[in-house]
């Protein structure tokens, strides 16, 4: 167990996906360079509307927009109701500065290091931004950020856990650490773009929801796939872990470059949403595209702790991670458990993918990004079982959002690696694993 466990923590690196024939016309698109979910009508502008933290509009804000290289294109001042907009001479990149001097009393940034804001305006795009706007000074503005960074950050461990309980699957009943999947979270998310998108850029134009259901069905598909073809002809010819590692990790880099090349570099919403209006529960503020994406995420990880808990095939699961030959030996398959702990994992970073672009954006590096977040929440919650990997992400994601109350959103992941670290000197087996001898 411990050579596995430090073969684990040297995980650092993910990879993206394979994209569908649909992605070579979407890339023809300039790519989005980041920022909030928008929707396209026709003319270039950029616009927002600025609010406090209590909800409330905040006029006569300066707002600046010019080149990269300085030259001012547009200037404006927020109206009454908080908004503003600025029209644009052609597509291209932009900087939008908000001058922080004619904020009223009280009123500050919640981020200063989003101001300006770097944007890439595609052709008869209207771009919306966000500048997050806070109270002055005080103990209820720290209890709000607190409450709302708590928020974020169950969200945020909510998404890792959907994306980590296959890798711990996996794990448990393979052995096998695999660097690549995090490309089954970009996939799901990926596939949901080019089904959402528009027919005008080269997608299907269906809903986010029917869009979601398919990146979720191909995904699994897609993980399953992999079993057969390449992880249980491996098996077959005894390689080791060490090898089969080894070969994860060149499988994702091949994989990652094959879907910049037909994604695209950059980063795009799904066209579904624009700016919405926060719902308040007392001192929560929350969008209903959050509340929606932490519903779905509770859903589904209560459904899969009760299929591992109740049925037959869970049962069967929970067995062969526990005691691989034991449960050959009790007349368990095997081989067709491990398939169906591939298709279930590869579903599941799938629609977690799809989760993830609602609340971000689309990139092909996705899985990247989250694939060291989500070895730190299987490690955490205990090695090869799914409540730890669901516990501790959560635990990873909750770390990582309060950590920028105090340090630097740039520092936000350190924090979350470094409470891990913490965790094991205390607990070797992780938060829910259990100890074993070994020798």
């Amino acid at each position: 167990m411990s050579a596995r466990m430090r073969a684990v923590v040297l995980a650092l690196l993910a990879v993206a996906a394979v994209a569908t024939t649909a992605g070579a016309a979407i890339a023809s698109t300039p790519p989005d360079a980041g920022g909030d979910l928008v929707l396209a009508q026709g003319g270039e502008t950029v616009r927002g509307v600025l609010r406090d933290g209590e909800g409330e509009p905040v006029p006569d804000v300066a707002i600046s927009v010019a080149t990269p290289d300085g030259e001012v294109v547009g200037e404006t001042a927020t109206d009454a109701d908080g908004a503003w907009e600025v029209g644009l001479p052609a597509p291209g990149d932009y900087v939008v500065t908000l001058d922080a001097e004619t904020l009223p009393e009280g009123v500050d940034l919640r981020d200063a290091d989003r101001n300006p804001l770097e944007v890439t305006v595609r052709s008869a795009q209207n771009r919306t931004l966000i500048f997050a706007l806070g109270e002055g000074a005080g103990g209820s503005r720290f209890l709000n950020s607190f409450l709302a960074q708590a928020v974020s950050g169950l969200r945020f461990g909510l998404i890792i856990a959907i994306t980590a309980i296959g890798l711990s699957l996996i794990f448990g009943t393979t052995g096998l650490v695999n660097f690549a999947h995090g490309e089954l979270v970009a996939l799901g998310a990926i596939i949901a773009f080019f089904f959402n998108a528009p027919a005008s850029v080269g997608g299907f134009g269906l809903t986010l929801i029917l869009a979601g259901l398919i990146a979720t069905v191909l995904s699994a598909a897609a993980g399953g796939a992999i079993e057969l073809g390449l992880w249980r002809p491996l098996r077959k010819r005894r390689t080791g872990l060490i090898q089969m590692l080894v070969i994860s990790i060149g499988l994702a880099l091949l994989l990652r470059n094959a879907l910049q090349v037909w994604f695209g570099g950059g980063s795009r919403p799904y066209y579904d949403y624009t700016i919405q209006q926060s719902l308040v529960f007392g001192p929560i503020r929350i969008t209903p595209r959050d509340l929606i994406v932490m519903a779905l995420a509770t859903i589904v990880l209560v459904g899969v702790a009760t299929m591992l808990q109740r049925t037959r095939i869970g049962k069967a699961m929970r067995a062969v991670s526990d005691n691989r030959d034991l449960a050959e030996s009790s007349g368990i398959d095997v081989q067709r458990v491990i398939l169906i702990i591939w298709v279930i994992g590869g579903g599941l970073a799938g629609f977690g993918g799809v989760l993830a672009g609602v609340v971000e954006n689309v990139s092909y590096l996705m899985g990247f990004r989250l694939l060291l977040l989500m070895f730190a929440g299987v490690i955490l919650g205990g090695l090869g079982t799914a409540y730890g990997a669901m516990f501790g992400s959560i635990v990873v994601g909750l770390i990582t959002e309060l950590s920028t109350l105090w340090f630097s959103t740039e520092l936000k992941y350190v924090w979350a690696l470094g409470v891990l670290i913490l965790i094991l000197l205390v607990r070797p087996q992780g938060l829910l694993g259990r100890a074993e001898r070994i020798g």
